[in-house]
């Protein structure tokens, strides 16, 4: 049975985690993320790539925090992004 890895924040960092998990074979990777399709979207790309990269791990994503359920391993990457500061730029 392949290990659970889930993402908690699809983002940037979420995704390219997942990414590297996904091509390491290391375990079956789940994106969660509050905004819409996101997650979804970020894992189907994942998905579709893994013939090209050469990798067999699942790669799925939901908006619905159930998706977390049962995982070995819970990696957190949400955030907010950094603004600019207006005097340094």
């Amino acid at each position: 049975m392949q290990n659970k890895i889930a993402f908690y924040g699809a983002g940037n960092v979420g995704a390219t985690a997942a990414h590297w998990i996904a091509e390491m074979e290391i375990g079956d990777c789940v994106l969660f993320d509050i905004f819409g399709q996101v997650a979804a979207g970020k894992a189907l790309d994942l998905y579709e790539a893994s013939p090209a990269i050469g990798f067999d791990s699942r790669v799925t994503g939901s908006s619905e925090a159930s998706i977390i359920e049962g995982a070995d391993v819970v990696v957190v990457t949400a955030g907010v992004p950094r603004k600019k500061d207006p005097e340094t730029g």
